[in-house]
């Protein structure tokens, strides 16, 4: 069975000096697609939704998708709460078969996300699975998690963050967005290198997380993993992927109702989509 967490994943991660890539899928046949990709470039996948997602039909349904895809591949899979937005949501995808969770308390003052977020990792080690948080907010907007603005992520705050918490991985706010990017990003190497360094310092130096890459070159996302970022989230651009194959083959005939027909084309744009950003992260070949 290849249905793992995501713990030893990003430990193995951070120890190799590349990430693993985390990708948004809304149905079976995007899951068929990531782990397809994972496994032609022999790589560690993890599989995540978010808040809206299960919202549309539910982490049980979701689990389920992913569980059964994941026993039969030969490469690890882990699937992932992404920004979950309630204690409860973490809860119930746990129970449902998630084997990693997000608790995104990032609107919240920093007290209150300290407290929060230790809450949904004593809930994730009632499961025995790990739990990410975010710390700074990551701009844009993606489903239902919307920042006005990028507020980077305080390396000092980190280090406390994640000695009170206990979390088993960072997600940090350098100047990416969620969604589409307006202009250039300019991201902030030197904060995350910071980061890094204050964590080391203070003993707790566990895997950072980057979101909102889907738009960002591969230069910049592979300057970010030089500096510790094990895990690279991507969402937007595969949803555009599947979204453009499915237009253009109903475009291409009238006649088409089967949605087999426009979900094959579908899932192999995704496939390709996710077969570049595995070898942007360098996970290939570490399954």
């Amino acid at each position: 069975m290849s249905y793992v967490t995501t713990k030893q994943m990003l430990l193995d991660a951070q120890a190799g000096g590349y990430a693993v890539g985390a990708f948004n899928f809304e149905n079976m046949e995007m899951a068929l697609a990531i782990i397809a990709a994972a496994e032609e470039l022999r790589a560690p996948v993890i599989l995540q939704t978010t808040p809206s997602t299960v919202k549309y039909a539910s982490p049980e349904v979701f689990a389920a998708i992913a569980k059964a895809l994941a026993e039969k591949a030969t490469v690890p899979v882990a699937v992932h709460l992404d920004h979950g937005s309630s204690l409860e949501l973490c809860e119930a995808s746990a129970t449902a078969g998630y084997t990693s969770v997000m608790f995104d308390g990032s609107g919240e003052d920093f007290e209150k996300n300290v407290e929060l977020t230790a809450k949904a990792v004593l809930i994730a080690n009632k499961f025995d699975i790990p739990t990410e948080a975010e710390l700074g907010k990551v701009g844009g907007k993606e489903d239902d998690h919307e920042a006005d603005a990028d507020n980077g992520t305080d390396p000092a705050a980190a280090a406390e963050f994640v000695l009170r918490t206990g979390i088993s991985s960072l997600a940090v706010a350098i100047g990416t967005a969620h969604g589409f990017y307006v202009g250039t990003p300019v991201l902030d190497v030197p904060r995350l290198i910071a980061i890094r360094k204050k964590l080391e310092e203070n003993g707790c130096s566990i895997p950072l997380v980057l979101h909102g890459a889907s738009g960002l070159s591969p230069e910049a996302v592979k300057s970010c993993i030089a500096e510790g970022i094990c895990k690279v989230n991507f969402a937007t651009e595969l949803r555009v992927a599947y979204t453009d194959a499915v237009r253009k083959n109903l475009a291409s005939d009238e006649k088409i109702y089967d949605p087999k027909k426009y979900g094959t084309a579908a899932r192999a744009a995704v496939v390709e989509a996710v077969k570049q950003r595995i070898l942007v992260c360098g996970c290939n070949g570490r399954a």
